[in-house]
């Protein structure tokens, strides 16, 4: 069996893909399995692919800029052309491959894939992480066979709600096998004060990280952290802190530019509280570990993404959702010092995510694929 993947190259687009495909070599025991990805060229999604065992095939894309300016339109032009050499590249990786199915995952790396599989009578299936889709797959809504989402079917826009399969987010399993106790060894923690996870990608975060910074000492006064800051911000954030950090809080407080599955599982075991953008994946992986959470969405996210996502989360009172129009250092602080003071509230929220949580996404999703492939 030949599986050929595709998707915009972001971390919400790469880790579900491993998921699946670990979800599908559990269930698929031949010889015969060979996983491909066919997308724009990243060092991110090449490394952690290499790990998994799946080919990389790079292709031309153009990312569309929906805001509007003498330079985004010039850029727009280029990229437009890169589509269809991209369409031609894919098409020639798809003719010789010869997969049995293209599962995509969204975002401007995977038009060119799926518009050649179509071509080629290749089956594809999609999958939308978020409430409201972003611009490529609802383009390519209408070349898929079933699309599965993360979100409930009477929640989620644009799709026609018969080519929809409502499955979750799929989280890599291994994430809910942490130890508090590796935890403990990993970060050095303490053990005194609870422990806030804060992650911070590489989109928007270095406002999350400048909110942090104004209130670093009034912060490790009261908790320990564990912040991924981003890769991009790292060596600033490390010189920033250790000028606002008095010496004898430097031990609650540890820095990382990006947590590995490893650090990340065992992070989450020891975390009182995650504190995040609002990005579909690391909803559905707090979900699944049953952590409350404060969720500050990105505001630019393409159709407003995440402010949708956050608040339909919030629906199960699984979470706070504070925009950045209303985030102030000190609000911020204040709030984190009443949930902690009121431990009931923390508990709710934790019961809200386990509420809220799809686990299974993956398997649910490897089930309709053989299901397809085997009847």
């Amino acid at each position: 069996m030949k599986v050929v993947f595709t998707g915009g190259g972001t971390a919400g687009h790469i880790l579900p893909i491993i998921a699946v495909t670990r979800e599908i070599k559990r269930s698929y025991s031949k010889e015969d399995l060979r996983f491909c990805y066919i997308g724009p060229k990243d060092r991110f999604s090449a490394t952690l692919f290499s790990k998994e065992n799946i080919k990389l095939k790079s292709v031309l894309s153009g990312k569309i800029r929906r805001y509007i300016n003498i330079k985004t339109i010039f850029q727009n032009l280029i990229d437009i052309l890169k589509i269809p050499i991209g369409i031609i590249q894919a098409f020639f990786y798809i003719f010789f491959l010869f997969p049995d199915l293209i599962f995509s995952k969204g975002g401007y790396g995977s038009i060119p894939v799926v518009i050649a599989g179509w071509i080629l009578r290749v089956p594809i299936f999609l999958h939308e992480s978020d409430v409201s889709p972003g611009f490529a797959n609802r383009i390519l809504s209408r070349f898929a066979l079933e699309i599965f989402i993360s979100f409930p079917v009477q929640k989620t826009e644009y799709f026609s709600p018969k080519k929809l399969i409502s499955a979750g987010n799929p989280i890599r399993t291994e994430i809910l096998e942490g130890s508090s106790e590796i935890a403990k060894k990993i970060f050095s923690l303490t053990g005194i004060k609870p422990v806030i996870l804060v992650l911070g990608g590489s989109q928007g975060a270095q406002r999350v990280n400048d909110l942090l910074l104004a209130i670093l000492p009034q912060l490790l006064q009261n908790f320990e952290l564990i912040h991924q800051c981003g890769q991009k911000n790292f060596k600033t954030i490390e010189a920033e802190s250790k000028v606002v950090m008095p010496e004898d809080l430097k031990i609650y407080y540890h820095l990382f530019s990006f947590l590995s599955e490893l650090e990340l599982k065992n992070a989450y075991k020891a975390a009182s509280l995650v504190v995040s953008r609002a990005g579909s994946g690391t909803i559905f992986e707090i979900a699944a570990c049953q952590i409350p959470s404060i969720l500050i969405p990105l505001p630019e996210s393409a159709q407003n993404h995440q402010v949708k996502n956050a608040y339909l989360y919030a629906e199960r009172r699984a979470c706070i959702v504070i925009e950045e129009d209303n985030l102030t250092p000190h609000f911020f602080l204040e709030k984190l010092k009443y949930l902690f003071s009121h431990p009931q509230e923390l508990e709710k929220m934790g019961e809200g995510a386990k509420d809220f949580a799809r686990p299974k996404a993956a398997k649910i999703i490897t089930e309709y694929i053989m299901s397809y492939l085997f009847g």
